[in-house]
């Protein structure tokens, strides 16, 4: 079964097709990041226009790749899959709209996406080992699951304000290194023995809370302002409380592996605090429509393309 999935839920343009949730046939994004950079941040408005120029030649050059052409030389596709939510509404009507329009057209089955849930099914969900716990990790989110089966989920913990993204992002900027550098935090971070900052919800509870760890972050740049000792003391205290959670709940759970997926999951500190843990590769970590056609095939349902609408406010609990 071949999935044509669209996603743009935040900044990025994506489309995929994908066979059977695990053979990528195609995989486009067009990134809007450099735009945004000189705002400091994603501007919501400006992102969805900028979707809007994007999503035909996007979805286009997916459809266009060898081995998807059917009779009469089209693109020969089973179905349609597009992120529904959670994410900016201006961003994910852009995905929505095209994915009805498609839908009506071709008469194909239309799967809506909860692009949170998706985000682990960049993992290889064929191989793993049943019960897992999966650590959702995205920009807006940090989220601990318990899937029983490639189909049966369920939410343990998450964000009760800042995510772990969100506080590494704020950091970047706040010490010079610019929007969504994440990354950059990582690249440059250096041990510094004068700096140390608080773990937060450091404890049983499979919650997470990182704004008081970006009001610490910003106390200690007034009176220290070391980019490099920030950064190495950031990430420590993010991945630290991460990677501590993700292992109590494998010990409660009794869970046979243990599953990384989000943007911060491409963070190599985490991934070595976490050895034993299954991570996407490092270009399935962030958001890209291959793990939207992977859901959409182990857990996705069709439904009538009257019925789909955006829903940026769409629940992670299930």
């Amino acid at each position: 079964m071949k999935i044509l999935a669209i996603e743009t839920s935040c900044d990025e343009t994506a489309a995929a097709v994908v066979e059977d949730g695990t053979k990528i046939l195609s995989n486009v994004v067009a990134s809007s990041h450099l735009m945004h950079e000189k705002y400091g941040g994603i501007v919501p408005e400006v992102a969805a226009r900028e979707q809007l120029k994007c999503i035909i030649p996007t979805i286009e050059e997916a459809l266009s790749r060898p081995g998807l052409k059917g009779p009469q030389g089209r693109a020969s596709i089973d179905a349609i899959a597009v992120t529904i939510g959670p994410g900016l509404i201006g961003s994910l009507l852009v995905g929505v709209e095209i994915a009805k329009t498609m839908a009506m057209v071709t008469g194909k089955p239309l799967i809506p996406v909860n692009h949170v849930l998706a985000h682990m099914y960049a993992n290889p969900i064929n191989t793993i080992e049943f019960p897992a716990i999966s650590l959702v990790v995205s920009g807006g989110h940090t989220e601990l699951y318990l899937m029983k089966n490639k189909k049966d989920l369920q939410w343990l913990g998450g964000t009760l304000d800042d995510a772990a993204g969100e506080c590494f992002d704020k950091t970047a900027r706040l010490i010079g290194f610019g929007h969504g550098s994440g990354l950059a935090i990582q690249v440059h971070a250096k041990k510094s023995t004068g700096i140390k900052l608080p773990r937060p919800l450091n404890n049983s509870t499979l919650n997470f809370s990182f704004s008081g760890l970006k009001t610490a972050v910003m106390r200690e740049w007034a009176k220290n302002p070391d980019p490099a000792g920030i950064a190495y003391e950031v990430q420590e205290a993010i991945t630290d409380v991460l990677a501590k959670k993700t292992k109590f709940a494998a010990e409660t759970y009794h869970a046979k592996s243990i599953l990384l997926s989000g943007g911060v999951a491409a963070n190599l500190r985490l991934r070595e605090k976490l050895p034993t843990a299954i991570a996407p590769p490092i270009n399935l970590c962030t958001d890209n429509a291959v793990y939207i056609a992977s859901y959409a095939y182990f857990r996705g349902t069709p439904v009538d393309w009257h019925d789909t609408i955006a829903v940026p406010d769409l629940s992670v609990e299930v």
